[in-house]
């Protein structure tokens, strides 16, 4: 959960800006948008599956390089 505490003599414009910072950096939105659609677990597993071939292939890739 994201808390923000206005300062003194802070504008509006100013704490929202601050606030959108701080759900960005705590992964709220991204977290938001992965749950907007139900997905199917085998999906899961074959992104992340994906997802860590192409780092491997990426660190073989700085090694050998």
């Amino acid at each position: 959960m994201v808390k923000l505490v206005v300062r003194d003599k802070e504008s509006i414009q100013e704490a929202v800006r601050r606030f959108r910072k701080l759900v960005e950096r705590s992964g709220i939105k991204k977290e938001m948008r992965r749950r907007e659609y139900y997905e199917k677990p085998s999906e899961i597993k074959r992104r992340s599956r994906l997802r860590a071939e192409r780092r491997s292939r990426r660190s073989t890739l700085v090694a050998n390089g």
